[in-house]
């Protein structure tokens, strides 16, 4: 797995475990239609932005241990997510050694790099 530096992936967080396989990478696979790719640091700015497009992500869900984010928590976004988010003006910062390449598929590099954490 590479980042969008070329170099190995990082792990974005493991505290809370993120990532579509929870395994503290923002890496993809077949399953994951949403392309969780984006390691990004969490705004409230973003939490209260993505809470309006229907995606809850302060709340806790305990049924699926999911402890709720706060700012300044790193997690893996949803690349079309983030880039909507961008586009408004509300997009997180990113960790770019621990964003998958992929991600490049959807978003320029540039994007990316203009808000690195």
């Amino acid at each position: 797995m590479k980042n969008v530096l070329g170099n190995d992936l990082i792990a974005c967080c493991t505290d809370p475990l993120t990532g579509f396989y929870r395994d503290g990478y923002c890496r993809t696979g077949p399953l994951d239609s949403g392309r969780h790719v984006v390691c990004a640091i969490m705004t409230e700015e973003f939490l209260a932005f993505t809470k309006s497009k229907g995606n809850d992500l302060s709340t806790p869900i305990p049924q699926y241990d999911f402890p709720g984010l706060r700012a300044g928590d790193a997690w893996c976004l949803c690349a079309l997510r983030w880039k909507e988010a961008y586009d408004a003006g509300l997009a997180p910062p990113v960790k770019l050694e621990a964003t998958d390449e992929s991600v490049l598929n959807f978003i320029e590099f540039g994007a990316l790099l203009e808000l690195k954490h």
